[in-house]
């Protein structure tokens, strides 16, 4: 039986979909990019923070300054919270763009889903549906297809890969998708009490001062590039991150955690395409066949919680 909820949902908030399904797309393709002008991930992460953020602080202050005013202490906790997991996630993900293939790397960040219904297990005592471990296990089988190598060896999927650099790949991509599973998470609380625009100015001010501290510890260079990569941190900036992700955000108003990350399966396929298309990046046969499985998986495993939500009854099978 269909909730209230979907039924109220706007014919607007399908149209964001879309929008942000071509959005964050493009964002593996213009990481890799920034990478290739010898940028540091750190200030790639920091970079389409910061300047998502600068965007919206206009419009977040002379629209929403009373709102931002009453914020409760457990309100800016959360919201501390999920600008940290934010800032790993984007460190992470960006980081195994340096030793894996875009394919590999954007379907494990990719598996956000699983992990939300994992840690609504852990922390909301809510059980797995069938459909949710069914989906688990797919993925983890697609996993070991990529990872495993074969006859001691991995085919490259880019220049100079190797099996060892696949893996360091394949882990910072899963820390991004268990990051951005708790930044998913908080978010649904959250946008249940805050309206988008100050709720992602506050994730994303949150997320880029947290990279920028690390950025000074670690005396990251942010100056001596070419004027090219600092374009391309800009249109990462108000693409992707402005638009792609503030869009996802604002789709956590009308629909579950789990069913915004589903959404973002097709991203992966969207971005493999583009790398063939401006890297020449073909990965090899098995990475091919290892991501289609965990994206199999990832649906299977949204569905599940998409039905759960749906019905109301997250403890039944």
């Amino acid at each position: 039986m269909t909730s209230p909820e979907v039924k109220t949902i706007p014919f607007r908030a399908y149209v964001v979909i879309l929008i942000a399904i071509v959005a964050t797309s493009s964002a593996a393709i213009l990481i890799r990019l920034a990478l290739d002008e010898s940028m540091p991930p750190l200030l790639i992460a920091c970079a389409r923070l910061l300047i998502a953020t600068i965007a919206l602080t206009p419009i977040a202050l002379r629209k929403y300054r009373e709102r931002l005013a009453q914020l409760s202490i457990d309100e800016l906790k959360l919201i501390a919270l999920s600008g940290i997991c934010l800032a790993v996630h984007f460190t992470a993900w960006v980081t195994s763009l340096q030793y894996t293939t875009v394919l590999v790397s954007v379907v494990i960040v990719s598996t956000g889903p699983i992990w939300v219904a994992i840690l609504e297990v852990i922390f909301l005592h809510i059980r797995l549906s069938r459909l949710v471990i069914m989906g688990l296990l797919v993925a983890l089988a697609g996993g070991l297809i990529i990872g495993i190598p074969l006859n001691g060896s991995l085919e490259a999927g880019r220049a100079g890969e190797t099996f060892e650099a696949t893996a360091a790949g394949a882990l910072l991509a899963l820390l991004g998708a268990l990051s951005v599973s708790v930044y998913m998470l908080t978010g649904r609380k959250l946008r249940t009490k805050l309206p988008v625009i100050p709720y992602v100015w506050l994730v994303y001010g949150v997320a880029s001062v947290s990279t920028l501290i690390v950025i000074g510890i670690t005396s990251t260079p942010v100056i001596g590039f070419r004027t090219q990569g600092y374009l391309v941190l800009l249109a990462m900036g108000l693409a992707p991150q402005l638009l792609g992700h503030s869009s996802l955000n604002y789709l956590l108003e009308y629909f579950p955690a789990a069913m915004v990350s589903m959404f973002s399966q097709l991203e992966p396929i969207g971005s493999a395409i583009l790398a063939v298309i401006l890297f020449q990046e073909l990965p090899p046969g098995k990475q091919i066949i290892g991501s289609l499985i965990i994206i199999l998986g990832v649906i299977l495993a949204s569905r599940g919680e998409f039905r759960a939500a749906d019905s109301g009854d997250r403890n039944a099978d």
